[in-house]
C-alpha cells in the first residue's frame, strides 16, 4: 500500500488531481504545562508545536506538523527553515500530488543537509510539509485521509497511553486509564531500583494481563540492556523501546535481540527508506516506529509501514507531540492496517486536543476517527494565545 498520486497505473493509489499551492505558512506555538515531559537524556519544561498550513490556489486547506521537542529553539529554526527555504521552492507551482513536493524537496535538499550537518530539521519540515498537502489532498477529494490512502477498516484505532515517568507512575497511569486507555507504555532509564519500582507500581495498579511497555530513550549500553532486560522479564513487558543508542552498530541491535525475551522497539530515530530497510532486514525489531512528524510524513512512511507488515513486524508509529500529528499518526496506523498501536501521550498538553478540533472519541482503548474530510480537525482559536511567533 502505497501512496503515490502520480502512479495512476497502481489501482490501490489514491488519485490526486493536479494542484498549486497557493501558500504555506507557518505557526510556533509554546504551551506551558505544570508537570515536565522527562526521558533519560532530558525533560520538557514546556510543548512546543510547529503547524504548517498549507493552502491551494482553489482555497483548500491542509495542515501539518514538525518534530520540534529538543532543543528549546528547535521550534522557531524549523519555522524559519520552512519560510524562508522550503516554501519558496514549491509555493506558485502545480504539482500531481504530495508524494511529488515530498521528492521534489527531500532530492533537492538532500546536499544542502549534508553540508550544513543538518538532515534531521530538513527531514523534519518537509514531513511536516507533506502531511499538510495529504490533509488538504483528502479534503479535496472530500474523504477523510486514511480513506483516501486506501485503508478499508472501521476508522477505530488501538491506542495506548504514553509518556507516563517516573513520578507517581501508578497515579499517572490511572488518569489514563480513567480517560479511555487500555495499554500503557512507562519511560524507564533513570535507575535500576527507581525504574523496576515504577514498574512494578504500574503493574499492581493495571493488573497482570494489561498491555504496559517500557522506553529506555536509548539510556543504556549494550552490556547494561542486557542486564536490564533480565530485571525487566518477569514484569512482561510488551517491548522494550530503544534499550540502546539508536546509531549503535546493527550487530549490537541483533545480539541484544537474540538474548532479549522482551521483543525490542525503535524507529522513531530512524532516517530515510534505506533505514528502514536496513532495520528489518537485520531482524533485531520486533515492532517498528516511524514518526510521521521526524521523517517522510504519509509519503514515506506509509510504504515504509507496508513492508514492516510485510515482513511480519508489528507497525506502531511514534508520535510524542501536539494533536495534528497525532492524527496523522492515527490515520497512517488505520490505513496501513496490521496489529499496531498509536501512541497517545497522556501527560497535560493545551496542544495536543487545541490544536485538532473535533478531537476523535477514545472509547475503550480505541481512538474513533471521523469521516470529515483529510485529518478531520483544525486548530482552535482558543489556544491562539500560545502562538509565539504568529504567522510566518
Amino acid at each position: 500500500m502505497s501512496p503515490t498520486g502520480t502512479a495512476r497505473d497502481d489501482p490501490g493509489a489514491p488519485v490526486v488531481d493536479l494542484f498549486t499551492i497557493e501558500s504555506l505558512t507557518v505557526d510556533v506555538y509554546r504551551a506551558p504545562v505544570t508537570r515536565p515531559v522527562r526521558t533519560s537524556f532530558g525533560s520538557m519544561p514546556d510543548r512546543p508545536a510547529v503547524i504548517v498550513t498549507a493552502l491551494s490556489a482553489d482555497g483548500i486547506q491542509g495542515y501539518g506538523e514538525v518534530w520540534c521537542n529538543f532543543p528549546e529553539p528547535a521550534a522557531g529554526y524549523r519555522a524559519d527553515l520552512i519560510t524562508c527555504v522550503l516554501a519558496p521552492a514549491i509555493v506558485g507551482r502545480p504539482w500531481q500530488g504530495p508524494e511529488a513536493v515530498f521528492h521534489h524537496l527531500s532530492e533537492g535538499f538532500r546536499l544542502v543537509g549534508i553540508q550544513a550537518g543538518e538532515p534531521g530539521p530538513f527531514a523534519q519540515c518537509i514531513a511536516g510539509i507533506d502531511i499538510a498537502l495529504w490533509d488538504m489532498a483528502a479534503r479535496r477529494a472530500r474523504l477523510p485521509l486514511w480513506r483516501f490512502l486506501g485503508g478499508s477498516g472501521s476508522g477505530r484505532v488501538p491506542a495506548y497511553a504514553s509518556g507516563i515517568g517516573p513520578e507517581n507512575p501508578a497515579g499517572q497511569a490511572a488518569a489514563a486509564r480513567a480517560q479511555g486507555h487500555r495499554a500503557f507504555k512507562l519511560k524507564v532509564g533513570f535507575g535500576k531500583r527507581r525504574d523496576l519500582a515504577s514498574l512494578d507500581r504500574m503493574r499492581s495498579e493495571l493488573g497482570r494481563g494489561t498491555t504496559i511497555a517500557v522506553d529506555a530513550n536509548q539510556a543504556w549500553s549494550p552490556g547494561e540492556a542486557r542486564s536490564m532486560i533480565r530485571s525487566l522479564a518477569p514484569y512482561a513487558p510488551a517491548w522494550l523501546e530503544e534499550p540502546i543508542p539508536a546509531d549503535r552498530p546493527d550487530a549490537d541491535w541483533r545480539n541484544l535481540a537474540d538474548g532479549s525475551p522482551i521483543p525490542l522497539a525503535g524507529g522513531e530515530n530512524l532516517v530515510g527508506e534505506a533505514a528502514f530497510d536496513t532495520a528489518i532486514e537485520t531482524g533485531a525489531l520486533a515492532v517498528i516506529q516511524p514518526d510521521v512528524t521526524k521523517w517522510g510524513g504519509i509519503s514515506g512512511c506509509l510504504p515504509v509501514a507496508g513492508r514492516v507488515l510485510a515482513a511480519g513486524r508489528r507497525y506502531c508509529p511514534h508520535h510524542l507531540g501536539a494533536g495534528i500529528g497525532v492524527l496523522a499518526s492515527a490515520h497512517l496506523l488505520a490505513a496501513a492496517g496490521g496489529d499496531g498501536l498509536l501512541e497517545v501521550d497522556c501527560n497535560p498538553n493545551p496542544l495536543r486536543k487545541g490544536l485538532a478540533q473535533p478531537f476523535p472519541r477514545l472509547i475503550d482503548g480505541r481512538l474513533f476517527l471521523s469521516d470529515a474530510p483529510g485529518l478531520g480537525v483544525t486548530p482552535d482559536d482558543a489556544v491562539s494565545g500560545l502562538r509565539v511567533d504568529g504567522n510566518r
